[in-house]
């Protein structure tokens, strides 16, 4: 349709955006799972259980992305003799750098729940966990969700950085082309090309966030007046 070689540049940017969703999603499960884990670490009553989730999420939050996919990409290999492929070292390191930054805003969350809460729970005999499960997680998932929505778009954002392991995503095809010594794939063509791709995909999350957060707010003002 849009002829060569723009056409064919095209039809590779979008083939390669695939690569760029999987890896994502494979880090927002990945790191959920992973962040659920400290999470109960962070807020569990034992001290040394927050001693250890608060130091996980120091570390990995103090770790730019880009030296974990230089140490699980490129540093692993080197240490251990091993061959290590470019997808299993994307997933690790962008599920650390995930699982550390959703652990925090889900512990906000659940602290952000009035210790009444927690109190009132105890007093009807039920113990840490179903206190936990029943009352608080209910309660917190709603102050946890829009800023989880929106923690996607720096994900997404996160996987342009896997191209220098060799991950083959969007950036690596686009930077290619835009190396080529083809007319027609000069890098003012392909930059604002893939802006544009990795726009389609981040700005409906953010759009999604700012609904959330507009809702968060318009219940909490209801409540506020109610109570009033």
């Amino acid at each position: 349709m849009f002829g060569k070689p723009f056409g064919i540049v095209l039809f590779q940017l979008i083939d390669a955006t695939q690569y760029t969703i999987y890896l994502a999603l494979i880090a927002f499960l990945g790191g959920g799972l992973v962040a659920l884990v400290v999470t109960m670490l962070r807020v569990s009553p034992s001290k040394h259980a927050r001693r250890a989730g608060a130091a996980y999420t120091w570390t990995f939050q103090s770790v730019p992305l880009l030296m974990l996919l230089f140490l699980l990409g490129l540093g692993a290999p080197r240490l251990t003799g091993m061959d290590v492929n470019p997808w299993v070292a994307a997933s690790c390191a962008l599920t650390l750098y995930t699982s550390a930054y959703l652990a925090d805003v889900w512990r906000g969350a659940i602290e952000s729940i009035p210790r009444g809460q927690w109190e009132g729970a105890a007093a009807l005999g039920l113990r840490f966990v179903p206190v936990l499960r029943l009352v608080i997680v209910p309660q917190a998932v709603r102050f946890a969700l829009a800023p989880t929505v929106g923690f996607m778009v720096q994900i997404i954002k996160g996987t342009s950085l896997a191209y220098i392991i060799g991950f083959h995503d969007l950036m690596t095809i686009g930077k290619r082309w835009a190396n080529a010594p083809v007319h027609g794939t000069e890098p003012f063509v392909i930059f604002p090309l893939m802006a544009l791709i990795y726009f389609a995909l981040c700005y409906p999350l953010s759009l999604y966030a700012r609904h959330l957060e507009r809702n968060l707010a318009a219940t909490r003002g209801k409540a506020t007046a109610r109570t009033a």
